[in-house]
Protein backbone atom coordinates (compact mmCIF):
# COMPACT_ATOMS: atom_id res chain seq x y z
CA UNK A 1 0.00 0.00 0.00
CA UNK A 2 1.32 3.40 -0.97
CA UNK A 3 0.03 6.90 -0.39
CA UNK A 4 -0.56 7.51 -4.10
CA UNK A 5 -2.74 4.37 -4.33
CA UNK A 6 -5.24 5.49 -1.65
CA UNK A 7 -8.66 6.51 -2.96
CA UNK A 8 -12.14 6.82 -1.46
CA UNK A 9 -14.52 3.88 -1.90
CA UNK A 10 -16.58 3.75 -5.08
CA UNK A 11 -19.69 5.92 -4.67
CA UNK A 12 -18.39 7.66 -1.55
CA UNK A 13 -17.82 11.00 -3.27
CA UNK A 14 -19.93 13.04 -5.67
CA UNK A 15 -18.93 15.91 -7.89
CA UNK A 16 -20.92 19.06 -7.19
CA UNK A 17 -23.11 20.69 -9.86
CA UNK A 18 -21.22 23.56 -11.46
CA UNK A 19 -23.98 26.12 -11.90
CA UNK A 20 -23.84 29.27 -13.99
CA UNK A 21 -20.71 28.35 -15.99
CA UNK A 22 -22.00 28.88 -19.51
CA UNK A 23 -24.69 27.49 -21.80
CA UNK A 24 -22.54 24.54 -22.84
CA UNK A 25 -22.75 23.04 -19.37
CA UNK A 26 -26.57 22.88 -19.57
CA UNK A 27 -26.76 24.72 -16.25
CA UNK A 28 -25.74 28.21 -17.34
CA UNK A 29 -27.94 31.29 -17.63
CA UNK A 30 -30.44 30.91 -14.83
CA UNK A 31 -28.41 28.22 -13.01
CA UNK A 32 -31.46 25.94 -12.45
CA UNK A 33 -33.37 28.68 -10.55
CA UNK A 34 -36.04 29.27 -13.18
CA UNK A 35 -36.72 32.76 -14.47
CA UNK A 36 -37.13 35.90 -12.36
CA UNK A 37 -38.94 36.24 -9.02
CA UNK A 38 -37.70 36.28 -5.44
CA UNK A 39 -36.56 32.67 -5.55
CA UNK A 40 -34.24 33.40 -8.46
CA UNK A 41 -32.44 36.10 -6.46
CA UNK A 42 -29.63 35.77 -3.97
CA UNK A 43 -30.57 35.93 -0.28
CA UNK A 44 -34.16 34.73 -0.71
CA UNK A 45 -35.68 33.42 2.55
CA UNK A 46 -39.41 32.64 2.68
CA UNK A 47 -41.44 33.16 5.84
CA UNK A 48 -42.38 30.08 7.87
CA UNK A 49 -45.64 28.70 6.44
CA UNK A 50 -45.36 30.71 3.21
CA UNK A 51 -46.82 28.75 0.30
CA UNK A 52 -46.00 30.98 -2.65
CA UNK A 53 -48.97 33.30 -2.16
CA UNK A 54 -51.49 30.47 -1.85
CA UNK A 55 -53.54 30.72 1.36
CA UNK A 56 -51.39 28.83 3.88
CA UNK A 57 -52.73 25.73 5.62
CA UNK A 58 -52.68 27.33 9.07
CA UNK A 59 -55.07 30.01 7.77
CA UNK A 60 -57.23 27.63 5.69
CA UNK A 61 -58.07 25.40 8.65
CA UNK A 62 -60.43 26.67 11.35
CA UNK A 63 -59.45 27.22 14.96
CA UNK A 64 -61.15 24.89 17.42
CA UNK A 65 -60.90 23.54 20.95
CA UNK A 66 -59.85 24.92 24.28
CA UNK A 67 -57.06 24.03 26.70
CA UNK A 68 -57.85 25.00 30.28
CA UNK A 69 -54.62 26.43 31.74
CA UNK A 70 -55.79 25.84 35.34
CA UNK A 71 -56.83 22.18 34.89
CA UNK A 72 -55.74 19.87 37.71
CA UNK A 73 -55.04 16.29 36.63
CA UNK A 74 -55.15 13.43 39.10
CA UNK A 75 -53.79 9.89 38.85
CA UNK A 76 -56.68 7.50 39.54
CA UNK A 77 -56.27 4.84 42.22
CA UNK A 78 -59.27 2.60 42.83
CA UNK A 79 -60.56 1.30 46.16
CA UNK A 80 -59.65 -2.22 45.01
CA UNK A 81 -56.02 -1.08 44.57
CA UNK A 82 -56.08 0.39 48.10
CA UNK A 83 -57.36 -2.95 49.47
CA UNK A 84 -54.65 -4.91 47.63
CA UNK A 85 -51.86 -2.53 48.66
CA UNK A 86 -52.95 -2.51 52.32
CA UNK A 87 -52.98 -6.32 52.33
CA UNK A 88 -49.57 -6.53 50.62
CA UNK A 89 -47.89 -4.02 52.95
CA UNK A 90 -49.90 -5.21 56.00
CA UNK A 91 -50.59 -1.64 57.17
CA UNK A 92 -53.60 0.25 58.51
CA UNK A 93 -52.58 3.64 57.04
CA UNK A 94 -51.84 4.45 53.40
CA UNK A 95 -50.60 7.78 52.06
CA UNK A 96 -49.72 9.31 48.71
CA UNK A 97 -46.07 8.25 49.14
CA UNK A 98 -47.16 4.60 49.50
CA UNK A 99 -49.05 4.79 46.18
CA UNK A 100 -46.01 6.34 44.49
CA UNK A 101 -43.65 3.71 45.95
CA UNK A 102 -45.99 0.93 44.75
CA UNK A 103 -45.94 2.38 41.20
CA UNK A 104 -49.60 3.37 41.19
CA UNK A 105 -48.63 7.04 40.66
CA UNK A 106 -45.64 8.98 39.38
CA UNK A 107 -43.45 11.11 41.65
CA UNK A 108 -45.13 14.40 40.60
CA UNK A 109 -48.71 13.06 40.29
CA UNK A 110 -51.67 14.08 42.42
CA UNK A 111 -53.63 11.02 43.57
CA UNK A 112 -57.41 10.69 43.54
CA UNK A 113 -59.05 7.61 45.05
CA UNK A 114 -62.02 6.34 43.04
CA UNK A 115 -64.74 3.90 44.12
CA UNK A 116 -64.19 1.06 41.66
CA UNK A 117 -64.02 -2.32 43.43
CA UNK A 118 -64.66 -3.41 47.01
CA UNK A 119 -62.82 -2.78 50.29
CA UNK A 120 -63.16 -4.79 53.51
CA UNK A 121 -60.08 -3.67 55.48
CA UNK A 122 -60.39 -0.72 57.87
CA UNK A 123 -57.69 1.54 56.38
CA UNK A 124 -56.98 5.23 56.88
CA UNK A 125 -56.27 6.54 53.38
CA UNK A 126 -54.59 9.90 52.76
CA UNK A 127 -54.82 11.24 49.19
CA UNK A 128 -55.15 14.52 47.28
CA UNK A 129 -58.82 13.87 46.38
CA UNK A 130 -61.58 11.30 46.78
CA UNK A 131 -64.74 10.48 44.87
CA UNK A 132 -68.00 10.31 46.87
CA UNK A 133 -68.34 6.57 46.24
CA UNK A 134 -64.77 5.94 47.44
CA UNK A 135 -65.37 7.84 50.70
CA UNK A 136 -68.62 5.89 51.23
CA UNK A 137 -66.91 2.51 50.70
CA UNK A 138 -63.86 3.32 52.85
CA UNK A 139 -66.00 4.57 55.75
CA UNK A 140 -68.40 1.61 55.43
CA UNK A 141 -65.40 -0.71 55.89
CA UNK A 142 -64.46 1.16 59.09
CA UNK A 143 -61.66 3.28 57.62
CA UNK A 144 -61.13 6.99 57.12
CA UNK A 145 -60.60 9.12 54.00
CA UNK A 146 -58.25 12.05 54.70
CA UNK A 147 -57.62 14.77 52.12
CA UNK A 148 -53.93 15.82 52.17
CA UNK A 149 -52.92 19.45 51.84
Amino acid sequence: MKLENLAPAVGATKTSKRLGRGQGSGKGGTATRGTKGAQARAGYEHKIGFEGGQMPIQRRLPKFGFKNPTRVEYKAVNVADVEALAARLAVKELGVEDFKAAGLAGKNDLVKVLGNGEITAAVTVTADAFSKSAVTKIEAAGGKAVVSE
